[in-house]
């Protein structure tokens, strides 16, 4: 016999009528009628060219034949029922789940103190792995499982599935004891004012550079480092100022020793996103992930425009 053409369903009646020994009642177990359940056993029978059943009083009795097939059919229906079952369910409770996220060191300060007191309580025993990646090599990421979602601002990320989380700006942190905090000033840090700070700026974080370049104020930059992690201690320790999103910059704000100022900076707003390949889309521990996410941080929609894509990057 030629498995590529087999019908499962036959496969799916033999078994019922093995186990009840009975057509009729393997029928109302698959929701067949019995003409249609004793038809699906003579196409089985004429395609392995062997009789299956043999009808005594009471019921259908299993030829030597059948009692072979029964085995490997019974071992196959089980694997197909436990691979659809997984398919189509996720128990966090229960879940040993590693997953993969893209987040900048911004990102991690902002996302996964949160979302790490979520998991212990929902599902302790998934992991998280951070996976830092160039822009132009998560989507690909994406769709190939090395990633499972990515949070961020990412405006080159393309070709994914994405939905915003939350709208931010970006403003100006200083130390809360700095000689321009004594001085008069508007509700917003004029040009002329930025002009007299200088700044500390962070090489992964290009577009608070961009700010910086569009305002001509790179010669005033005095620090260019390569992480996120001691800028907020070198701001609190010198008269550096830094670009920064509002939200986090107002975490700090809040502990006190900052002082977080809006200011007249071009292009400051953007959209952190979570973005996802739309080929693992249906995928249940994937969808949980991501519903896990967005009822974190998801915040109520706005009416105010803000640049497409996801976290500062």
């Amino acid at each position: 016999m030629d498995i590529n053409t087999l019908d499962l369903n036959l496969l799916r009646v033999f078994d019922a009528v093995f186990r009840h020994r009975s057509v009729s009642r393997a029928a109302e177990e698959l929701g067949l009628s019995q003409p249609a359940a004793s038809q699906a056993v003579t196409r089985l029978r004429l395609l392995l060219g062997n009789a299956l059943f043999e009808r005594v009083h009471g019921g259908m009795r299993p030829t030597p034949r059948a009692e072979r097939l029964a085995v490997v059919v019974r071992a196959a229906l089980a694997a197909l029922e436990v691979g659809l079952g997984e398919a189509q369910s996720f128990n966090p409770l229960q879940a040993q789940q590693v997953f993969r996220l893209h987040l900048s060191d911004i990102g991690e300060a902002r996302f996964l103190p949160s979302l790490m007191s979520a998991l212990h309580a929902q599902a302790p025993g998934v992991r998280i792995e951070t996976l830092p990646l160039p822009l132009a090599d998560i989507a690909d990421a994406l769709d190939r499982g090395t990633l499972d979602a990515a949070i961020g601002f990412l405006p080159g990320v393309h070709s994914t599935q994405s939905s915003v989380l939350l709208h931010d700006h970006y403003s100006v942190m200083l130390r809360s004891q700095h000689p321009l905090l004594k001085t008069g000033r508007g509700a917003k840090l004029a040009l002329a004012q930025l002009r007299q700070l200088e700044f500390v700026a962070v090489r992964s974080h290009s577009e608070t550079l961009r700010i910086l370049q569009a305002l001509e104020l790179t010669d005033r930059i005095r620090l260019s480092a390569a992480h996120f992690l001691a800028v907020p201690s070198i701001v609190s320790q010198t008269d550096l100022a830094v670009v920064m999103p509002h939200e986090l910059a107002a975490g700090f704000a809040r502990d006190g020793g900052y002082a977080l100022l809006d200011a007249e900076l071009p292009d400051h707003r953007f959209a952190v996103s979570l973005h996802w390949s739309r080929r693992f889309a249906q995928e249940p521990p994937k969808v949980w992930l991501r519903q896990c996410i967005e009822a974190l941080f998801r915040q109520a929609p706005v009416g105010q425009a803000a640049k497409p894509g996801s976290a500062p990057h």
